[in-house]
């Protein structure tokens, strides 16, 4: 195997250096035994082992194992003709890689304990195994150097610490990111000053899979040592570790960013052990879990219960002659962590003041926030809690249309004026995108020019949504400032909140760029570029239709929300949901108004399981979230490559790729796909840090437009009547998939094999059809495939619920109540809806009416039916349409009714000009149809 041949082996078939790696192992391992076999007669096998032992040697520098002194011992073995030891070497290495098995058990970093009798684990060993990490050393020590401070290390470990750790060193800048990267093993670094900035390392093996590493570049007019400046790198890339810097330099010589970036600074003379003890304190910081670790105190101590709750320590179930098999399936710690105190070391989830307090405060910094709570029902809950403390009766608040439900209801309660904004509809597959940013901006002004942009109070977009559609966090919210300055964001991350955890995903995260943004505007220069900007527009004629560019840094206020469904994408029991916070008008606007809507919407008696979760999720992800997330984007990735490359796959189903979910206009990159047969693997970095929208490799959408079956009945009658495979979403003609942080190798070889038994019967299915048969399958996927039902965008409100007239925006919470009132409605079958509208009645509706799929509304209370969203609802072939009973019809308003409280022109029909009244002056706008 060639220099050209590794480089297009790694290129075009592997997704990560993970997966190259591990092949790599396995061929050895089988080339290993066949040589043993062949009694060294066989010359290509011996030049196959060593071009992969010299692949390995490269990958191996990154890893504590095997490591470089076993990969030296393996060469050995190879050329002294050990090829017994040799061969059983590699395969315990290789069981030790796959079943991760040398986390546990230390003597697998020693090659003599391959050929030693295995000493069997034991039950108690398991219970006691201890947490293992490696720690990184970015120095320019030599080899004997190396090992003497290993066996140092070694010798201060004590038999009763919680972790143990081994070492791994690197001797330059871009090696310790390309190990960082590599590696999630490393939880510490330790960063010497004398470290160079080139690899020695670098070549065709590991080239395609470090893009990230090679262009990052040096500011040649930086004063910062180059331990600083990798300290600084180290933060964006893996901001989870502890990092410690060993220099000489004088106290009163240290940077900001030294002190900042730095956990610990230490000096050449001071003792290795102060080191170890520092490095072992700093990992138990990250691994306490204060409502957990007290929950679980709790339950140890014998209470006396005269207060509510009978479960509490199972003594109305365990006693049961009736429901005692409840407590036999949950067992009895569950019973025991069950609890109405919020005192004896608990807490109270309304107002913490002891381990939750200080477990949201760690889930804060794990998350990057300013503040955080945790939600024990759900984003649902989450989003109202926000809403409900920010915004004020007849606040402007501009929402993306097919958002999830909670918000629609949110407006309600809140009394807001609300403006829907369309997503890019995808009529193939009877779907909608996401919100353009052109969408936002125009209406933005539109408010504007009409005098109203003092009344927008907020923005409320998803990201990522449903089908994995990510916003550039970045450029929305700049070029939003730069119109509004004070605006506020509210991105419902629900399906995101493991995309903090990975460098890729977490630029597009909202409290990312929130604080990204408040560090950028204050900085001299962006404040100075601004300036030159403003001069620039100064000297033109005329400002007509110029949109700022930068927002005004003496005007900006960074104010952004993200509620996140933990349950969802992280480790946490259902219905745990977290608020983060990046506000820096919180304390001196928000906060009480906050406080009492979270008490509203909290309730009084708090699941404690589910808080529990919430904190231990965040321990999991402060130390393995960078890892679980990387494996979870290559489960989606194996996902793709197998339908795209399996001839009978291919038959039937599609993955759809970026160019099917996003328009070339949005995909400034031009990527396409992130795979194909022929050209392989594409990286994700490009896309990712310049499009205005990308896709989560993550939210795998199945076409099965080709199957002649819709995406209901595919999911219930195949994939979990047959195979009990859950799914989330469907469409007419598409099915979801998802991998998380749970999925494993298992889950995803299932889900092929069941996707093969469902093409056998596919093509079983069309081999015994007859004439008449085959012709209405025909015409089945016919319908699937060409005949898609129109995707309407909003239409308006009456004019009614109308705050302004021909202005965007509506009185939702109007509508909402007027219906209360019974003598003001009707209902209106919706066969009959085209010829009352041809007579020229306005059909209003008077409810929300949310089909599922796509589980959004379609029609709001207030809002005007067009033909368009009737064509819609008529083409709909879904069973679940909340809103609308078919035994009645449609719930709308009575023209009578409102024409009576509200005699105006007809909205539906054109008109040129309108006065409108905006407070004590007034505008001529154009009427908005």
């Amino acid at each position: 195997m060639g220099k050209t041949t590794e480089f297009k082996l790694v290129s075009s078939q592997f997704y990560n250096v993970n997966q190259y790696r591990m092949k790599v192992w396995s061929l050895l391992k089988i080339q290993s035994y066949e040589l043993n076999a062949a009694n060294d007669d066989n010359q290509m096998l011996h030049t196959e082992i060593e071009q992969h032992l010299k692949i390995l040697k490269t990958l191996e520098l990154y890893w504590a194992f095997p490591g470089v002194e076993i990969m030296s011992s393996l060469n050995q073995l190879h050329k002294q003709k050990e090829y017994v030891l040799l061969a059983k070497a590699i395969s315990d290495i290789n069981r030790l890689l796959v079943s991760e098995d040398y986390r546990h058990n230390p003597r697998s970093h020693s090659l003599l304990s391959y050929f030693n009798p295995k000493k069997e684990t034991t039950n108690a060993d398991k219970k006691n195994r201890k947490k293992y990490f490696e720690v990184l050393f970015t120095d320019t020590l030599s080899a004997k150097e190396e090992q003497r401070m290993k066996e140092k290390l070694i010798e201060l470990r004590g038999e009763k610490e919680d972790f143990t750790y081994n070492a791994l060193f690197s001797k330059s800048f871009q090696d310790t990111l390309i190990a960082l990267l590599f590696n999630p093993n490393i939880q510490v670094c330790v960063i010497r000053y004398g470290v160079l900035f080139e690899s020695n390392n670098i070549n065709s093996i590991i080239k395609p899979f470090i893009a990230q590493v090679l262009n990052h570049k040096i500011d040649a007019k930086s004063d910062k040592t180059l331990g600083v400046l990798l300290g600084e790198a180290i933060r964006k890339l893996r901001p989870e570790l502890d990092l410690y810097y060993v220099t000489d330099t004088p106290i009163s010589g240290l940077s900001d960013s030294a002190l900042q970036n730095f956990k610990r600074i230490f000096y050449r003379k001071e003792d290795l052990q102060e080191l170890h003890l520092t490095i072992l304190m700093g990992l138990k910081e990250r691994f306490v879990t204060p409502f957990y670790t007290a929950l679980k105190e709790y339950s140890k101590k014998p209470t006396g219960v005269f207060h509510a709750m009978p479960v509490s320590r199972g003594n109305s179930v365990f006693k049961s002659n009736w429901i005692d098999d409840f407590g036999e399936f949950y067992g009895r710690n569950l019973f025991l962590a069950e609890t109405s105190s919020t005192t004896g070391g608990l807490d109270s989830l309304l107002q913490p003041t002891g381990p939750l307090k200080k477990a949201q405060e760690l889930a804060s910094k794990a998350f990057g926030s300013r503040h955080t709570f945790f939600a024990t029902n759900g984003t649902s809950t989450s989003n109202k809690i926000v809403l409900q403390a920010l915004i004020e009766p007849d606040d402007i608040v501009l929402i993306d249309r097919d958002c999830h439900k909670s918000h629609h209801y949110a407006m309600v309660l809140a009394g807001a004026t609300v403006v829907y904004l369309d997503s890019y509809p995808l009529l193939k597959y009877s779907m909608y995108g996401a919100v353009p940013l052109s969408t936002i901006t125009s209406k933005l002004l539109q408010l504007k020019d009409a005098g109203r942009l003092d009344k927008v109070k907020m923005v409320i977009l998803t990201n990522c949504t449903f089908d994995g559609l990510v916003y550039n966090v970045e450029k929305v919210m700049e070029e939003i400032l730069a119109i509004k300055p004070d605006m506020i964001f509210l991105w419902d991350e629900a399906w995101f909140a493991f995309a903090a955890f990975t460098k890729t995903y977490k630029q597009r995260t909202a409290m990312f760029i929130a604080d990204k943004l408040y560090n950028k505007f204050r900085s001299p220069a962006y404040q100075a570029a601004y300036k030159k900007q403003q001069a620039l527009l100064a000297k033109k004629k005329s400002k007509e239709s110029i949109i700022p560019v930068m927002p005004d840094p003496e005007k900006v206020k960074i104010r952004v929300y993200s509620t996140q469904s933990t349950h969802k994408t992280l480790s946490s029991f259902r219905q745990g949901s977290m608020i983060h916070i990046w506000d820096e008008e919180y304390e001196r606007k928000t906060e009480g108004n906050f406080h009492e809507a979270y008490m509203t919407h909290t309730s009084t008696s708090a699941n404690y399981q589910i808080l529990a979760s919430l904190d231990i999720g965040r321990r999991q992800v402060m130390f393995e979230g960078y890892e679980l997330v990387e494996k979870s984007i290559e489960m989606a990735m194996l996902i793709r490559a197998k339908i795209n490359d399996h001839p009978k796959l291919k038959k039937y189903f599609s993955v759809l790729t970026i160019k099917d979910l996003i328009p070339n206009t949005y995909r400034q990159s031009g990527q396409e796909e992130y795979y194909n047969t022929e050209t392989g693997w594409k990286r994700l970095e490009n896309a990712w840090e310049n499009d205005e929208f990308v896709l989560d490799p993550t939210k795998i959408n199945l076409y099965i437009g080709k199957t002649g079956i819709d995406g209901d009945t595919f999911k219930n009658k195949f994939l979990m009547d047959q195979f009990s495979i859950q799914i989330n979403k469907t469409s007419r003609n598409t099915v979801l998939f998802m991998t998380n942080i749970g999925t494993t190798r298992s889950s995803v070889s299932y889900l092929i094999s069941v996707l093969l038994n469902i093409a056998d019967q596919l093509d079983h299915r069309v081999n015994t059809l007859n004439t008449e048969e085959k012709k209405i399958l025909d015409n089945e996927i016919h319908s699937l495939t060409h005949n898609t039902p129109p995707l309407p965008d909003f239409s308006y409100y009456h004019d009614y619920f109308r705050p302004v007239m021909g202005i965007p925006g509506g009185n939702i919470r109007k509508a909402y109540f007027l219906a209360y009132k019974e003598h003001t409605c009707e209902y209106i079958q919706l066969s009959n809806c085209d010829a009352a509208m041809k007579k020229g009645r306005k059909i209003i509706s008077a409810s929300f009416v949310i089909p599922y799929p796509p589980g959004f509304p379609v029609l709001v209370p207030g809002q005007v039916m067009t033909k368009e969203i009737l064509d819609f609802l008529l083409a709909l072939d879904v069973k679940e349409i909340h809103g609308y009973r078919p035994e009645l019809g449609l719930r709308v308003f009575k023209n009578q009714v409102l024409d009576a409280e509200y005699p105006q022109i007809d909205i539906g029909k054109k008109s040129s000009i309108k006065q409108i009244s905006n407070g004590t002056k007034k505008k001529t706008i154009k009427k908005i149809k």
